[in-house]
Parts: structure tokens; C-alpha cells; sequence
């Protein structure tokens, strides 16, 4: 114990660097959390002002004459509430799509690996929050849906976009940290020997040798999806594709 304090005492200038880094890590994904709470807040207020407009349409309904005067006040919330959902649906694709970015590119999935790894815990909160918002995703922005259902599915997507965000900024802060040396280094080899599979100045033989060479690498390290590997042999050869 003694021989700590000392070290301590030595070195007390090493404590602001690691001050810093760690300061630094936590306030970018501090950063990620309340940009992505400003966007849920914003999709709620909508939400409560488009279920303010329903409800004044359902009361001038039952209190105004038929016809000309009830078909407007019907017709503009449902027309709003479609243009919600419609933007809603949008934002529920951007995310899936910037997930599948990672999920099908080889490469990125070599150097942001936490991404596909359902044992980090904010990937795999990352992963329940798609789920629940896949389970409750409309067919369409015309389908027809309770207002309890719609405000699910938009509390869905908002926990969706906050999940994602604070899993890829974890997942960049990460990179290969969580592998042994040895297992970085097989990284390492996977990703340059993918450089040349997918070469196209290179000859098919060579190209095909580093392919079979990256699984090899990546074999036991990250669990390639079937999607992933259709997409890559694609890359590598029409024929290994086929």
C-alpha cells in the first residue's frame, strides 16, 4: 500500500490525462443520450398536440350539425395523425438501415465489433429496443390503429433511436478493446487480408485465398450473419456470390 502512494505521489500528473479520457468517454455518450431525448420529446409533443386536435374534432362531431361542417374537423387530425406515422415509419428505416450499415459490412464489423455483439449490454438494450419496435410497426402510415397503438409504436421508435445511438457511440468508444492481444491481432490480419479480397486489381486466385482467409481469422471472434457473407462473396467474386 505504501508503494501505491508513493507511485501516486510520483505521478500525480497521470491522473489528469486519465481524468480526461474517462471525462470524455462518459460525455460522449452523455452527448449521444440528450440529443436523442431532445428528438423523443419533440415526437411527444407532436403527439399530444395531434391527440388535442382529435380530441376537439370528436367533440365539435357530437355537438355540430352533420355533413359540411363534421367531415373538415374529422378529416384534418386524421390527415395529420397519417403524417405522423408516416414520419414516424421513416425514422423507424433510417435506424434500422444505419444498424444494417454495421450488420452487413465486414470491414465495419471488424473495427466496431461491439455492434454485433448482443453480450454488451447497451447493444444487446440496443437490440431489445428493435425488437419491440419491429413487434409493434403498423403495415403502413394509412393503416388502421388505436391512438393507444400509435403512441406505442412512436414511444417504441423514440426508445429505438436512443438505444441505437448510445450503442454505436459505446461501440466506437470500444472498437477492439475487449479482445486479448492475440485476438486483436487476428483482427488486424482479417482486416487487411479483406482489403485484398475485395480488390479488384487483384487476381481471382488471390482474392479468393484472402477470403477464405478472413473467415479463418474471424472464426471463433464475430459471428458473421448469412446476409453479411452473401454480401461479401458478392464483393469478392459473382461467382463465390452464386
Amino acid at each position: 500500500m505504501d508503494a501505491f502512494w508513493t507511485f501516486a505521489g510520483n505521478y500525480w500528473w497521470l491522473a489528469f490525462p486519465i481524468l480526461a479520457m474517462t471525462s470524455g468517454a462518459i460525455g460522449g455518450v452523455y452527448k449521444a443520450m440528450e440529443k436523442s431525448a431532445k428528438r423523443r420529446h419533440e415526437r411527444r409533443m407532436e403527439t399530444l398536440r395531434l391527440k388535442a386536435d382529435i380530441k376537439t374534432a370528436q367533440i365539435a362531431a357530437r355537438g355540430a350539425a352533420p355533413a359540411r361542417a363534421v367531415l373538415p374537423a374529422k378529416s384534418a387530425p386524421a390527415a395529420a395523425s397519417a403524417q405522423l406515422l408516416a414520419r414516424t415509419l421513416a425514422e423507424h428505416d433510417e435506424i434500422t438501415a444505419r444498424w444494417l450499415d454495421y450488420e452487413l459490412d465486414v470491414a465495419k464489423l471488424i473495427a466496431f465489433p461491439a455492434m454485433s455483439d448482443g453480450r454488451q449490454p447497451l447493444t444487446a438494450a440496443f437490440l431489445r429496443a428493435k425488437k419491440t419496435a419491429d413487434a409493434l410497426r403498423p403495415a403502413s402510415a394509412d393503416a388502421k390503429i388505436t391512438e393507444q397503438q400509435a403512441a406505442e409504436y412512436l414511444d417504441a421508435v423514440g426508445d429505438y433511436a436512443v438505444a441505437f445511438e448510445i450503442a454505436e457511440k459505446d461501440a466506437r468508444r470500444l472498437r477492439n478493446s475487449t479482445f486479448t492481444e492475440d485476438e486483436r491481432k487476428r483482427l488486424d490480419r482479417a482486416q487487411q487480408l479483406l482489403k485484398v479480397a475485395v480488390d479488384e486489381s487483384a487476381t481471382s486466385a488471390e482474392r479468393q485465398a484472402a477470403y477464405k482467409r478472413v473467415r479463418q481469422e474471424l472464426d471463433g471472434l464475430i459471428s458473421l450473419s448469412d446476409d453479411a457473407v452473401q454480401v461479401l462473396e458478392k464483393k469478392v467474386a459473382p461467382e463465390l456470390g452464386a
